[in-house]
């Protein structure tokens, strides 16, 4: 369960003073599926770094379950992220020199998986994700779809359980965002939390929740 109270997150840039969130307040339980939606700098992205332990806020508190996230910081803080986040970017975040297997690998070799382990796992998200056959490949010499695929399976190869996804589908035609929510939808099935930023309403609409932040603040939430 994720539950945010009065969060407020101030930027200071060459001595001026911007506040990002001005007291954002939401609750989210184990196994929702949410969209996030606001015009570009209403705060909806900062809002989910500082869920996913990337950013800090300003004031606030932020509880993980039992877990005072806004209280962490140096290893405890990295232990959270490691254990409880992944994120999939709308740029993919691959590294280039690296093939789509050792993409997803990385995650695992960061928690120290043995390597029979790590076999088993990345081979069972890159047939959920459908690019099994891709492995040997570098992300250039794949489409978009099938990075943010990837992207995906090395997300979901640390079985943590809240998946943040910050425009996921931006830089996807519509036929690749399609079957991108339709593996959203698939893993929020099997119980992971998905929280997705977006700007395109169709895909809000795939989520089971829409909250809507505005200058720094929920205005709307369907709940």
């Amino acid at each position: 369960m994720i539950q945010c109270d009065t969060i407020m997150k101030n930027y200071n840039v060459g001595g001026v003073e911007t506040r990002a969130l001005k007291g954002v307040t939401l609750r989210i339980e184990d196994g929702e599926f949410v969209a996030v939606m606001g015009t570009s700098g209403s705060g909806k992205s900062t809002l989910l770094n500082i869920i996913g332990g990337m950013d800090t806020a300003t004031s606030g508190t932020y509880f993980y379950d039992d877990c005072e996230v806004t209280a962490l910081s140096g290893v405890p803080l990295h232990l959270f992220r490691k254990d409880k986040i992944s994120f999939v970017f709308q740029n993919f975040a691959l590294i280039k020199q690296y093939t789509v297997w050792e993409n997803v690998e990385i995650p695992l070799l960061a928690r120290r998986i043995g390597a029979k382990e790590r076999k088993k796992r990345i081979a069972e998200a890159l047939y959920k994700v459908g690019i099994y056959e891709q492995k040997d490949k570098l992300p250039i010499h794949i489409s978009g779809g099938q990075q943010q695929r990837c992207a995906i399976a090395r997300a979901i190869v640390s079985k943590t359980p809240v998946i943040l996804a910050d425009e996921p589908t931006g830089a996807l035609d519509a036929k690749n965002t399609d079957e991108i929510m339709d593996l959203f939808e698939s893993i929020n099935r099997e119980g992971t939390t998905i929280m997705v930023v977006t700007h395109d309403l169709s895909v809000a609409q795939r989520c089971g929740r829409i909250i809507r932040i505005e200058d720094g603040l929920v205005a709307e939430d369907s709940i």
